[in-house]
């Protein structure tokens, strides 16, 4: 079903397409090229194996950095100098995405990534493993780094990837193209989680390197030969060429009215998840054996493709803030519930289905920026949000893991805890790992319920329906508008909360596409 700017839900299936395009080109100055699915599907393709290659390589130096020191200071720092970086350049990589032609960036960002894994196969091979290993010499830094560089560098590739949905898809699939990422990332855990372990353990460092180079080099000359339409980006006028564009970013953010709140709930979301990220594997290893916890991992991992597949297929629904509020508190009730008992089956099966919801609230959010941004801006919009939200699970992760180790565990131990709380949780060797995880979920379903009660909520849905007035639930009122009209300033055809007109007053054609 189309949602074209006009707001007229369905117009797709009573319009012509000529009447379509131009709405389309006037949203976000392009219009999706024939057989732009087919193209987006190629480089989706590229950027999972990608994506698969330098979390497989990643993993595998996470995996061999333990097992060869057995150092938990030295894996967490690697894996949260991780997310932390990421955080750090996302901004940076929006930027660059925004001034260059999507393909440039894809192949500028496979250089580097290449460049990094042979210069870390070259130190491989004229270092010996032990000064690669020793954590006090310079070697295992450098070895290290070299290989986190080229790993975050390739996260450019990603919000490259976005902005392509806007680019080659039409707008009506454009919920069904975000599904179809997110099932290419369950795909790409599933194969990172089991290969990265069996590649160091049977043929160690030097071959996963190995691997990993060739992966990226066929990545990088599959690119040679795609082609995606696209003209070069000119830089809207009076805009600042700065390196970072922290102004443009947060202006574009700005000029959706309650979008901002958008990227702050799925913050505060990310925030909530980093106690599962941080607590979720103590859990699973008191109740499995590592073995059997391995494959508990990769057997709940389809849930991510599932998930993704049944919005590629079915799409997300008239108004993807409401579906992402809903399936927020889906996840909330099994974050809290799912380890109420000691019960593996409960705890393996509520897993499995809270995979198949995060695919929705990636696309969801996804989908709406892809409807309400210019395509001018997405690039920094999505740098922007990555940047905020990669930055709230590792410092709850940081948080939560002293707090539940020194005080919360030894107190569901006592014999006062679990009188206070053995009536919810029962009996078992993790009960104070799920009494966070209880309160955690609550916490979830309440963010998502007070959502719903927002001004922001309300605003966002009007303007991805079109700058149509929205109900609670955030259905739109087509017949008020014919497929002709365009969003013009707050009292022609927006019948929104008049103090939205403040935030988008821009909102004719020729001002959405700077």
């Amino acid at each position: 079903m189309t949602r074209g700017l006009d707001g007229s839900e369905g117009a797709a299936a009573s319009e012509t397409k000529p009447a379509e395009a131009p709405a389309q080109a006037s949203a976000q100055g392009v219009t999706p090229p024939p057989g732009g699915m087919r193209t987006f599907v190629q480089v989706l393709v590229n950027t999972a194996i990608a994506n698969i290659t330098t979390s497989f390589l990643w993993f595998a130096l996470t995996f061999w950095v333990y097992l060869e020191t057995r150092s938990v200071l030295a894996t967490g720092i690697i894996g949260g100098a991780y997310m932390l970086l990421i955080a750090f350049f996302a901004m940076l990589f929006g930027t660059i995405v925004d001034r260059h032609r999507k393909l440039q960036v894809m192949v500028f960002s496979s250089l580097v990534t290449l460049g990094s894994f042979v210069i870390a196969g070259v130190l491989y091979l004229v270092q010996p493993e032990s000064a690669l290993l020793d954590l006090g010499g310079p070697w295992f830094w450098a070895f290290s780094g070299i290989i986190l560089f080229g790993s975050v560098v390739e996260h450019m590739r990603n919000i490259a990837l976005s902005t392509t949905v806007t680019l080659l898809v039409p707008e009506e699939r454009h919920a069904n193209a975000n599904g179809m990422v997110g099932t290419v990332q369950g795909v790409a855990f599933i194969v990172t989680s089991v290969f990265s372990g069996l590649a160091i353990g049977l043929l160690g460092m030097g071959w996963t390197l190995v691997i990993a180079i060739t992966l990226t080099l066929v990545a990088l000359v599959h690119l040679f030969f795609l082609r995606v339409p696209e003209e070069r980006p000119i830089p809207a006028e009076g805009e600042r060429m700065s390196t970072i564009d922290f102004r443009g970013s947060v202006a574009a953010v700005r000029r959706a009215p309650g979008l901002f709140a958008l990227i702050l709930f799925s913050t505060l979301n990310n925030l909530i998840g980093g106690v599962y990220m941080a607590l979720m594997d103590p859990y699973g290893l008191t109740i499995f054996s590592v073995e059997v916890w391995g494959i508990v991992l990769g057997v709940t991992a389809t849930g991510f493709i599932i998930g993704g597949l049944v919005i590629a297929k079915f799409g997300l629904g008239k108004n993807p803030i409401r579906t992402m509020l809903l399936v927020v508190i889906g996840m909330g009730l099994l974050g809290s519930f799912f380890t109420i008992r000691e019960w593996w089956p409960l705890y393996a099966l509520g897993i499995w289905a809270y995979m198949t919801l995060i695919p929705v609230v990636e696309a969801s959010e996804q989908t709406v920026i892809q409807k309400v941004v210019p395509f001018q801006r997405q690039g920094r919009v999505f740098g922007f949000a990555a940047a905020v939200e990669s930055a709230a699970a590792p410092v709850t992760a940081f948080l939560i893991a002293p707090i539940a180790q020194f005080w919360i565990i030894p107190y569901m131990e006592s014999e006062g805890g679990q009188a206070t709380w053995g009536w919810v949780l029962g009996d078992g060797d993790a009960r104070g790992i799920a009494l966070v995880f209880f309160f955690a979920g609550l916490i979830m379903v309440a963010l998502a319920i007070l959502a719903f009660r927002t001004r922001s909520y309300r605003l966002l849905s009007a303007e991805y329906q079109g700058g149509r007035g929205a109900n609670d639930e955030g259905e739109t009122d087509a017949s008020r508008a014919g497929p002709g009209d365009e969003p013009g300033p707050a009292g022609e055809t927006r019948p929104v909360d008049q103090t939205a007109a403040v935030d988008d007053s821009t909102d004719d054609p020729a001002q959405r596409t700077r």
